[in-house]
């Protein structure tokens, strides 16, 4: 059971590990494009950026989810 519940925890931390790095590493590509992302997204309905910035976030992710796994 105590292997069980470390599991989990190590899972959980896992997650949250994974999570704040995926969105440090949005927040600094928003900072370095000229134009706010989320705006253009949004406001202007620009889709081919919303693709290019989902298969970048998705690209991220593959990356530090192999990181924390190992």
């Amino acid at each position: 059971m105590e292997n069980y519940i470390q599991g989990i925890l190590n899972s959980l931390i896992y997650c949250f590990i994974g999570i704040v790095l995926l969105l440090a590493s949005y927040f600094v590509i928003e900072k370095i494009t000229p134009e706010k992302s989320w705006k253009e997204i949004v406001e202007n309905k620009n889709h081919a950026l919303a693709i290019i910035f989902s298969a970048l976030i998705i690209g991220i992710s593959m990356i530090i989810s192999a990181a924390i796994h190992g």
